[in-house]
């Protein structure tokens, strides 16, 4: 039986110890002394988020089919455990065997997240591993990252030794292989390194220089050794159905934020909003088979003892087969074994009503449009592809269906964006509420309810929106709050809310999302002030992001508030994600004059992800 890295005493002293203490159903067990590699698998954030994330369980089952490799967990402690941990001086250790996550080969962090970067320096703190990569020696772990903001590294580049960009599932075993043949050759540090450097997908940054102007722009970005490469390409699984997936997945003994079964349909979207960075970066678009799919959804029901199963996709109307997919989880899972079916992202149309009346309690559940903004204008400058007639109609038809609960999501200092851009929020909400009232009375199940809840605007790297200027937090604030003032003014205000995120958060998150290496000291500083769960508002500090960035001389306003000219290199600029930064451009061009772009299924654009060889690109072609 394993020894527990925390005794009763403690696990009594802090809140939910489960999360602790691992064994869970499904839970991987190996002898560490019969592997080669011990692979501690991070999620920077506490465990009930961590345990929800569908691409740490996918690579935890990758991982672990390996013979030779032995992967186990590890997610922030709770600052509960944290204090007590730093004053008892017990090192951070996994789940799974409780050891140290020192004596580990690999620690690999997934960055899903820019405000959970303090919490990085948390779990290396903890763990005993210097922060910074430079001062790791020989015989400490190779720390990897990978996930959403692997695509712009830098802002964090100096305490990570590797980067993989791209989908897990193809070029790991590679590490893997040349780690066990680098350690047979008794090879040091900076040359193991170097090799990893020669694998697809693979960015080491202390193999790369970056250069400056004077304004603070990037003047050159280029390898230091010979054989490294110039451009790191992006890495894409381009049959889903023959990479594995997680059919026995971990199941917590607490509740996690995502309880149930995840199956994934397809990754990627034919749809090109501007603003959303997975939309691009996740190209070309590409399905699961169904057969595939009832197989998984059967196997993972029946190893999970989940009573819920959630479809997992960025677009779920786009998925072929859905159809036929529903069909056969409401009536062979649901039906017969009484499995409740989730299904988001979903267009309001007839074929989704009637598939959601019969898997939901339309008493209890609220339907959810994405409109993103107010006015029809806005919404074709972010190529959203939704009118304002779509999304009226979806809701009565909704409301004929019984439902009477609409949630709606929106962002506001979009580019471009006006007074009256933003008075479009209250006003498309008011016609939705209005439209309640021509159901007849019969038909209706209670009052109307809208809520809308509005974030703001943040630029990513790699969207035609790279380039573009936010707001200020003041700005925002103030925006937000007239915005709340209309709804408070419209006739149907008893029925409307309006709910909006912490602006000073976005503003922090848009330094860090097209950042550069010169922020990675700030975060330190800030780190070692106290920040940390910088996503979680209790904990959320901002006078002392604030003290960071002044005393290390860095303007949040020239990664923020500054429109980027096109020619500017730009920190990501070595990714190749094969969407073109041309394309970019030419869409970021599109955005300014409100021209729309049509799907990836109605026309091809030429983004350049048909060099992939396959998904929607390759289907259009034959």
């Amino acid at each position: 039986m394993t020894k527990r890295a925390l005794s009763d005493e403690i696990l009594m002293q802090v809140e939910k110890p489960a999360r602790y203490i691992g064994n869970e159903v499904n839970m991987v067990k190996k002898n560490p002394a019969d592997v080669e590699i011990r692979f501690a698998m991070c999620f920077p954030d506490v465990y009930e988020i961590g345990m929800s994330h569908l691409g740490i369980q996918i690579l935890y089952d990758q991982f672990n089919r390996r013979g030779d490799t032995y992967c186990e967990r590890v997610y922030s402690p709770w600052p509960d455990l944290d204090r007590i941990m730093r004053e008892k001086r017990i090192p951070l250790f996994t789940l799974e065997t409780q050891s140290p996550v020192k004596d580990f080969d690999f620690l690999g962090i997934t960055l899903q997240y820019e405000m959970c970067y303090t919490n990085i320096l948390q779990i290396l703190e903890l763990s005993g591993i210097p922060i910074w990569a430079k001062d790791r020696g020989n015989g400490e772990p190779f720390v990897f990252g990978g996930g959403p903001c692997s695509y712009n590294p830098e802002p964090i580049a100096d305490f990570f030794d590797a980067f993989y960009i791209g989908e897990g599932e193809v070029s790991y075993d590679k590490v893997f292989d040349v780690y066990k043949a680098a350690k047979r050759e008794n090879l040091d540090r900076e040359e193991i390194l170097y090799r990893f450097s020669q694998i697809p997908g693979i960015y080491v940054p202390s193999m790369y220089e970056v250069s400056y102007k004077e304004d603070g722009t990037i003047r050159a970005f280029f390898p230091k050794r010979e054989g490294v490469p110039e451009k790191i390409q992006k890495q894409l699984v381009m049959n889903l159905d023959e990479v594995p997936y997680p059919v026995k997945p971990l199941v917590p003994y607490i509740r996690a934020t995502q309880d149930r079964v995840t199956l994934e349909i397809m990754r990627g979207c034919i749809r090109g909003c501007r603003f959303c960075q997975a939309g691009m970066i996740y190209r070309p678009t590409r399905q699961k088979s169904v057969e595939v799919l009832k197989q998984y959804a059967r196997d993972m029901v029946k190893s999970s003892g989940y009573e819920e199963i959630s479809l997992s996709s960025l677009s779920s109307s786009d998925y072929q087969c859905l159809k036929e997919l529903t069909a056969f989880l409401i009536e062979e899972l649901g039906e017969k074994e009484g499995v409740n079916l989730s299904l988001p992202s979903l267009r309001i149309d007839a074929f989704s009503l009637d598939v959601m009346k019969r898997v939901q309690d339309i008493r209890k559940r609220s339907l959810t449009f994405a409109p993103e903004a107010g006015t029809q204008r806005l919404r074709d400058v972010i190529n959203k592809g939704l009118t304002e007639e779509v999304i009226l109609n979806g809701a009565m038809q909704a409301f004929h269906g019984g439902w009477n609960k609409v949630k709606f999501y929106f962002m506001l200092g979009l580019p471009t964006e006006t007074e009256e851009d933003a008075e479009g929020i209250p006003a498309l909400c008011e016609k939705v509420a209005e439209a309640y009232d021509h159901i007849p009375k019969e038909e209706r199940t209670g009052r109307v309810s809208i809520t809308a809840s509005a974030s703001f605007f943040v630029p990513k790297p790699f969207t035609p929106f790279q380039w573009a200027a936010m707001l200020d937090g003041d700005t925002y604030s103030d925006r937000a709050h007239h915005v709340k003032d209309v709804f408070r003014k419209q006739p149907k205000a008893k029925s409307m809310k309006f709910h909006y995120h912490e602006s000073y958060v976005s503003v922090l998150e848009g330094v860090f999302a097209r950042g550069d290496r010169k922020i990675a000291n700030v975060i330190y500083d800030a780190y070692k002030s106290g920040c940390i769960f910088d996503a979680w508002t209790e904990f959320f500090d901002y006078e002392k992001w604030l003290a960071a960035f002044a005393k290390n001389g860095v303007s949040m306003d020239f990664y923020t508030t500054r429109e980027r000219p096109v020619e500017e290199v730009l920190p990501w600029d070595f990714i190749d994600i094969g969407v073109t930064k041309q394309f970019l451009a030419c869409e970021w061009e599109k955005a300014k004059r409100g021209v729309v772009t049509p799907n990836c299924r109605e026309s091809c654009s030429g983004c350049g992800a048909a060099k992939f060889g396959g998904g929607v690109c390759y289907d259009r072609k034959n």
